[in-house]
């Protein structure tokens, strides 16, 4: 194989360009398809401030685009990032075999509250 071939930068533009080009096809759709405003917090758009509306993927895979657009919602950048930290925080929350795990306080700040309040 030749150096071109295996060049990282190439290797990184070409997926950056085949990443916007699927982008920009079902984001085309969806802004046609629903009206421009945030599904989450309702923040109305207008074409000056459009770049600020993303299209979120329900089931989180990006290659599911349904022609009717029931994998879509527009949501505004904050609201998207947001969701995305939950799905993050939701599987780091996960243990082996699926279980949620739950961490438990080990510290009381009110442990000597009620003794300090009798002495009064």
């Amino acid at each position: 194989m030749s150096s071109k071939q295996n060049d990282p930068d190439r290797i990184v533009a070409e997926a950056r360009r085949n990443i916007e080009q699927r982008e920009k096809g079902y984001r085309e759709k969806a802004l046609k398809m629903y009206p421009w405003i945030c599904g989450r917090c309702q923040r109305e758009f207008t074409r000056a401030n459009l770049r600020e509306l993303t299209v979120h993927h329900r089931n989180h895979d990006h290659d599911d685009n349904p022609e009717d657009g029931s994998n879509w919602e527009l949501l505004c950048l904050y609201c998207h990032d947001n969701e995305h930290q939950r799905q993050l925080e939701a599987g780091n929350s996960r243990g082996a075999g699926g279980t949620t795990q739950s961490a438990s306080a080990s510290h009381n700040p009110f442990a000597g509250l009620k003794d300090l309040l009798d002495k009064s």
